[in-house]
């Protein structure tokens, strides 16, 4: 059973990395539209919902405006849902007593030892990520409020945005810009601004996740005798857990958002903790403000991890090291 562990590690790795890669680059606008939606505070709202958002974005920033921040989700996407998604099947492999079913109980704790892995390379991607979505909404919102002059400061820096009111522009700086002004100025830490708060997104949501993935696609056995699933079957599956564990814990990943967000725009409040977040979003926006971006969320994990449960099902990875041949159709 050793000897298999150690032979199949590697394939899940490959697995993980490459689910995330196709799941991201079919999702991410509807991310960032998350991310823009979430920031925006009342009476500074520059998008009604994710489609003015997008379109508003494509007219303004062009089509690839709405990739912004993509390389970087792109680049740590693979070790990050590799670490996710090969943890917890390793987890449980561990758990389980002889190859037997695991109680919900033990699917529970393998899915919150995944999500406790994964934030050691979520927090820092998430935190390059949002600076470089979110960029754009300053800039519309200087556009269409130019008495609000939108600022970013990371440590001693600070960059104003130019008070045009015909072509405002706000110098956004790349991803390693962004990471050597944060080792710079606030060392390794810096990375991992909101890390409490990425826990609690990501624990309850991998809780969530994988025991009702695992209960929703055993449904789509073929019989008692042949366990396989069929691929579409565990992409619905993927989806609908997905998209449930989403809006879950959506009012943690506004938190998150608001926490890891380094430009404010006039009148845009800081925080200083998850604590200070919560009180003063449900003083002066109210509760309503934690479903920010909700509808977006779900539409962004179904697919997302729709698409990364099929990859990861169908064994890319064996295919690659050579363990197994590769056929979609009995997957």
């Amino acid at each position: 059973m050793a000897q298999q562990q150690q032979i199949n590690l590697p394939a899940k790795l490959i697995n993980g990395g490459v689910a995330g890669i196709v799941g991201v680059t079919c999702v991410f606008p509807i991310d960032l539209a998350k991310t823009r939606l979430q920031n925006q505070r009342s009476g500074q709202q520059i998008y009604r919902n994710m489609m003015d958002c997008l379109i508003k974005t494509v007219r303004s920033e062009g089509y690839f405006g709405m990739y912004r921040g993509a390389a970087v989700n792109l680049t740590l996407v693979t070790p990050e849902k590799a670490i996710k998604l090969a943890a917890n099947d390793f987890l449980r492999h561990r758990l389980s007593n002889d190859g037997g079913k695991l109680t919900v109980l033990k699917e529970m704790m393998a899915g919150c030892g995944a999500g406790m892995c994964q934030v050691v390379i979520t927090t820092p991607m998430e935190m390059l990520k949002i600076q470089l979505q979110d960029a754009g909404r300053l800039v519309a919102q200087q556009r269409v409020m130019p008495s609000l002059v939108p600022c970013l400061q990371m440590g001693n820096t600070i960059a104003v945005q130019s008070r045009s009111y015909n072509a405002p522009s706000l110098v956004r700086p790349s991803a390693m810009q962004i990471a050597r002004e944060l080792l710079a100025t606030k060392g390794v830490t810096g990375l991992y601004r909101g890390l409490g708060a990425t826990l609690m997104r990501d624990i309850p949501f991998s809780v969530v996740y994988f025991p009702l993935f695992a209960h929703l696609n055993q449904l789509g056995q073929r019989s008692l005798g042949d366990t396989t699933v069929p691929f579409y079957w565990s992409f619905l599956a993927g989806c609908a857990a997905g998209s449930t564990a989403a809006v879950a814990v959506n009012p943690c990943d506004v938190i998150k958002t608001r926490l890891q967000s380094l430009s404010k725009g006039a009148n845009e409040e800081t925080y200083s903790g998850v604590v200070d977040c919560i009180s003063k979003i449900l003083r002066k926006e109210g509760p309503g403000a934690f479903l920010k971006g909700a509808g977006c969320r779900a539409l962004v994990i179904a697919p997302l991890f729709g698409i990364a449960q099929v990859m990861y099902l169908i064994g890319v990875g064996e295919f690659v090291l050579g363990n197994t041949t590769f056929d979609l159709y009995s997957a």
